[in-house]
Parts: structure tokens; C-alpha cells; sequence
């Protein structure tokens, strides 16, 4: 009896070790959050001996996992009518309110969801439920496209169906058939999602020959440059749940189809060092010592090596490639840009990915709204629903549709 008990503490010790992460005071719901990232990690965990084993990719199966344990209740909302649609080749997901009388047309947002350019879809519930509740507060058309994931693609397959089903969306004749009015449409997106719709947006700003152009963009925790792993938010939050510095680089390499090798270099700069010409016309355009208001560069110093690996950039030269990393536009393309709503989080390694966006768009004269939140940390705007319920969830999503009904 005095064995199973002794067993029992040692095993509850260990799953408290393993749980546990010293997080910042002012984070929201810290043990569920603790929790939430446990349950991530024992899960990515075993997805990677899979992958070890050689079974299986593990995208694959963590995707697979998703899918099956997603079981999560859907938002209740009948009066939205939700169809599914291909849209030049593209699957989308149509999120319709009903016509009320005496209204001719809707305004609408075309959104991309996020997970690391490889999870996720249009059909998780979590995100299904984030459209219905967009769809039905804001009285908008929603469209969450569906577009193909790592490692079944990769760059630049996902910005091209994302652009795809943008495009064609935005036809006149395709407007009309969901009665959307030309003049009022955004296209948003979080995490890898917030990259696309970024990237999107500004082929879309060069396109002569549109005829329907977005009137905003609204980018939540976007991802926009793989330039720099040591702003100050990645070296604050390298370890933050859900995604901490490591997991972000690796998103990155399967997103170029790379080799996991060149994670360290990455970490360490060495592929935009001094001596690797081809990243010396793009080191003005992230520049985190005057982007940075003096409260998020802290104590903080840069990281760039003076002798790196230019072979980096020869092997993945999409690193440099501005349809990947939106943050690297000139200033030409960013004055083009609609006006811009960027959400930002404190406990997030993309926090300064999004504040340095919003401040060059800003310099660029585009009207930008930058909504940072002290106390939330990446990926919580979809976790709105039991039991992954997080108040910064919902304080990030009604701030998030505010901005949308008061501007769209």
C-alpha cells in the first residue's frame, strides 16, 4: 500500500514538473494555459517519434489527431447558412446571414486561418465557430478558405491559394452571387493565416487590372518575416506556450521544405549576417531599434553576426522571398496597403513581427489601428469555446469584430 502511494506522489511530482512554466504575472488563466501547452507538447511529442520511426510525416498525424479529437461544441446559430464552394481550384467555406428587409447587399471578410502554414482548417471547429460568430455580429458574407497545407505543399502553394480564392472572389459576378457589396470587403487572417493575408494583399494592391479591391486588412498576431529570430519578442517569449522560438523556426523550414539542420543557424542569424550580400537591401526594412517603442525593445540588443552562411539563403532563398515574409516589402508597395488593423499579444514571439509591420505601413501613410493586449499570448483568439475557454479568447475576438463593425 505504502509502494502505490509513494508511486502515485512521484508520479503526480513529475506530471507537476512537466506541467509547470514559470509565466509572466500578468497572463491570463496561467495554469490553464499551462495546461493547454502540456497537452500540445506531449502531443508534438509523440507525433515526432512517429515521424522518427519513419512512419509517418509528423504534420500528418497531428493533423489526423485534430481532426479526431476535434470534438469541440459548435456555437449555436441556425439563422447561418454555410456551404462549401471551390473557388478557382481552391476549396472555401461560405458563411451566409440571412437577407434582412430592405438590405440589397452585405459588407464581407475573406479570412485565412492560421496554424504554421501545415494545421488546422476552415472546418476545425474552432474556427468554424469563429466565422459563424463573425458572420452573425458583423451581418457579413465570411469566407474561410481552405487552402492546401505542409507537407502535402509548400511555399509558395499556400499563398497561391490563397490568392486564387481571393481573386475570385473578388470578380464582380461572383460578388453579386452572394450579394456583397464591392466597396466593403477585408481580407484577415491569424498566425500563419495573418502572413497569407498580408502577403495576399499586397500582390492584390499591384494587380493594374482588378477591378475589386479590399477596403482593409485586419492581421491578428501575423507571422512576417523569418529575417530575424532575435527581436526582442522572441527573446523575451522563447519559451512561451504554444509557440515558443523553436517551434516557429521549425514552421518556417517545413514551410520551405528545408532541413531541420539549419535550425540553430537560423536561430542565431546566421543567415542574414553582414557578409551575406543577399540580405543587406532588407536589414532597413526590420530594423527593431527604431520600429520598437522603448517599452518592447526593454534591454534587448541585436543579433546579427558579422560572418555567417550565405549557403543558407542559396538553399532556401524563399527566406528573402517578400510573398513569405510581407515585412520585407519596399515602401512603394506598403503605400499601396488599405487601412490596417494588426493585434498583437505580449506574451508572443510575433509580437514585434506585427508591431514593426504596423508602425512601417504607418510610415508609409496607411491609416493603422495597432491593438496590442498585455496579458494574452499567441493563438488565443480562437480558444473561446469549453475546454479550451480562455478569457483572452473572447477579450481578443469582440475587440477584433469591434474594429471590423465600426470601420467594415
Amino acid at each position: 500500500m505504502r509502494t502505490g502511494w509513494v508511486l502515485l506522489a512521484a508520479v503526480a511530482a513529475l506530471s507537476a514538473y512537466y506541467v509547470y512554466l514559470p509565466l509572466p504575472g500578468t497572463v491570463s488563466d496561467p495554469w490553464k494555459l499551462m495546461l493547454l501547452d502540456a497537452t500540445f507538447r506531449v502531443v508534438q511529442q509523440t507525433c515526432h517519434l512517429i515521424h522518427y520511426l519513419r512512419l509517418s510525416h509528423h504534420l500528418i498525424v497531428l493533423n489526423y489527431l485534430i481532426f479526431t479529437f476535434d470534438k469541440l461544441k459548435s456555437v449555436s446559430s441556425e439563422d447561418i447558412n454555410i456551404t462549401d464552394a471551390i473557388f478557382d481550384g481552391v476549396e472555401v467555406r461560405v458563411f451566409e446571414p440571412p437577407a434582412k428587409q430592405d438590405e440589397r447587399l452585405k459588407r464581407s471578410v475573406v479570412y485565412i486561418h492560421g496554424g504554421g502554414w501545415a494545421l488546422a482548417s476552415a472546418r476545425t471547429s474552432l474556427y468554424n465557430n469563429l466565422c459563424r460568430i463573425m458572420a452573425e455580429s458583423l451581418n457579413a458574407v465570411v469566407v474561410s478558405v481552405e487552402y492546401r497545407l505542409v507537407p502535402e505543399v509548400c511555399f509558395p502553394e499556400q499563398f497561391y491559394d490563397a490568392l486564387r480564392a481571393t481573386k475570385h472572389f473578388l470578380q464582380p459576378d461572383v460578388l453579386a452571387e452572394y450579394s456583397v457589396d464591392p466597396s466593403r470587403i477585408a481580407i484577415s487572417g491569424d498566425s500563419a493565416g495573418g502572413n497569407l493575408a498580408a502577403a495576399v494583399c499586397q500582390q492584390l494592391s499591384k494587380d493594374e487590372h482588378l477591378a475589386v479591391r479590399p477596403k482593409l486588412q485586419a492581421l491578428i498576431y501575423p507571422v512576417l518575416q523569418a529575417f530575424d529570430f532575435n527581436t526582442p519578442s522572441y527573446q523575451q517569449n522563447m519559451n512561451m506556450p504554444v509557440l515558443p522560438r523553436y517551434v516557429m523556426i521549425n514552421y518556417w523550414i517545413d514551410y520551405f521544405n528545408g532541413n531541420y539542420d539549419l535550425a540553430h543557424s537560423l536561430l542565431i542569424n546566421n543567415h542574414t549576417a553582414l557578409d551575406v550580400s543577399q540580405a543587406l537591401s532588407f536589414r532597413g526594412h526590420l530594423n527593431w531599434t527604431s520600429l520598437l517603442p522603448s517599452s518592447f525593445k526593454k534591454n534587448y540588443k541585436p543579433v546579427i553576426q558579422t560572418t555567417g552562411k550565405a549557403e543558407i539563403i542559396q538553399e532556401i532563398p524563399a527566406l528573402l522571398d517578400v510573398r513569405a515574409a510581407p515585412l520585407l516589402a519596399d515602401n512603394e508597395t506598403l503605400q499601396l496597403q488599405p487601412k490596417t488593423y494588426v493585434l498583437t499579444c505580449e506574451n508572443d514571439v510575433l509580437r514585434d513581427d506585427g508591431v514593426m509591420y504596423a508602425k512601417r505601413l504607418e510610415n508609409a501613410g496607411v491609416e493603422v489601428t495597432l491593438d496590442h493586449f498585455d496579458d494574452c499570448f499567441h493563438g488565443c483568439m480562437i480558444f473561446t469555446i469549453w475546454p479550451t475557454d480562455f478569457s483572452a479568447g473572447i477579450q481578443t475576438r469582440n475587440s477584433y469584430i469591434k474594429w471590423l463593425d465600426e470601420n467594415l
